[in-house]
């Protein structure tokens, strides 16, 4: 039987090795190159080249072609001495990758010569068993939940589509979340705005939400806005956050909140409902359509009447809200395809689910102009709430 010796010899000689001067030069003429670093969580944590992807090597099969997709890109992996370094590079050659060395010394090599390295930042071990089923995901991993944990989220309001967002948003580790709304919890809210409960009839709803948001996450850092959006506010507001999800149940809320993201460049994640059924779309400014490229003019009062005058079934804004919650993970993570230029339609008696295109206007009265020239003023004009938008 081979020795641990004998086996390493014969991987070396079937791989590239490369001093840490050479790796060095290449990360600063080739930055297509990738530094794939796989020592454990522990050896990471005192210490790691910049930028480098961090793949624990018992993890890199499972992971990396979600990390490193194209297996043409040159890699230089790298571990603490170039032992698990250049079994790692063996095995990516394996599956396919075409340009991979592992570096000879490894971190510890390229640390003593005095090459550039920095303690990475890293998840606490409370958070990691917190957040363990994102870690398993490539596609998340620590590198995304720190992205979460960075994240600004306004939600527009503290209701059917609010509540469901905000839980699961929370519960994601989304690190700071907003909450704009300005009214009290009352006993017909409790039907479906699920972050409220009995106790908390006539408190404030910002309050109330924020009390349950901290029960299920103490780290999420709960800013409530207990007021009006309105055109005084809005620019303020906006900027303050990377994102908003949109429950508004108000026409003159949507429209206000348009303009306002235009100017910010603020993505919107939008959400409507109406008895038994829901939609919910992306709007990123000047990136695709806007809400006036979907609705130039709101519709009459008769023909969008509010939750409270048609009624909406329950168990209707949890669906809708938690979709809002996973487009609003997705664009903070840069993951998979935005509803961007798409409205996804859902009938709760039919259980189906429709997608329909949405094409950006350019003569729209809002996105087609500069930003600059956008001017925020209020549209209570338009007083119907909370309807499903027409589609065609």
């Amino acid at each position: 039987m081979a020795s641990f010796r004998d086996l390493l010899s014969q991987t070396k000689a079937q791989i590239r090795e490369i001093e840490p001067a050479e790796a060095s030069v290449r990360r600063e003429s080739e930055p297509q190159t990738v530094f794939l670093d796989v020592r454990e969580p522990d050896e990471f944590e005192q210490g790691a080249i910049p930028d480098a992807v961090y793949i624990p090597r018992g993890h890199l099969e499972a992971q990396v072609e979600g990390r490193i997709p194209d297996r043409d890109t040159p890699v230089i992996v790298f571990c603490a001495g170039g032992v698990r370094s250049a079994f790692a590079a063996k095995t990516l050659a394996e599956l396919g990758y075409t340009d991979v060395v592992s570096m000879n010394g490894g971190f510890n090599a390229w640390k003593d010569q005095g090459r550039d390295w920095s303690a990475p930042r890293t998840l606490s071990p409370e958070q990691r068993n917190r957040y363990q089923r994102h870690l398993l995901l490539p596609e998340v991993g620590e590198e995304g939940q720190l992205k979460l944990l960075d994240a600004k989220v306004l939600l527009l309001g503290a209701g059917g589509l609010g509540s469901p967002a905000a839980l699961y948003l929370a519960a994601a580790g989304v690190g700071t979340i907003g909450i704009i709304d300005m009214d009290v919890v009352d006993d017909s809210n409790l039907q479906r705005q699920i972050i409220h409960n009995i106790e908390r009839v006539g408190m404030r709803k910002v309050d109330s939400a924020a009390k349950t948001l901290k029960l299920l996450n103490p780290e999420v850092n709960v800013i409530t806005h207990d007021m009006r959006l309105d055109a005084s506010n809005v620019m303020e507001l906006l900027s303050q956050y990377d994102l908003v999800v949109d429950g508004a149940d108000n026409f003159p809320s949507r429209y206000l909140l348009n303009d306002a993201s235009l100017k910010t460049g603020t993505p919107v994640v939008h959400g409507s409902i109406f008895r038994f059924e829901g939609q919910v779309t992306v709007f990123l400014p000047h990136d695709g359509p806007c809400y006036r490229c979907f609705l130039p003019e709101p519709p009459p009062p008769e023909m969008a009447p509010s939750c409270a005058e048609a009624g909406v079934l329950g168990v209707l804004p949890g669906i809708i809200g938690s979709i809002q919650a996973l487009e609003a993970i997705k664009l903070l993570l840069g993951l998979g395809d935005s509803l961007s230029g798409r409205l996804l339609a859902y009938d709760s008696l039919e259980q189906s689910f429709m997608t329909y295109k949405l094409r950006r206007d350019p003569n729209c009265p809002a996105c087609s102009i500069d930003a600059d020239q956008l001017v925020i003023a209020e549209y209570d004009q338009y007083c119907a709430p909370h309807a499903v938008l027409p589609v065609s």
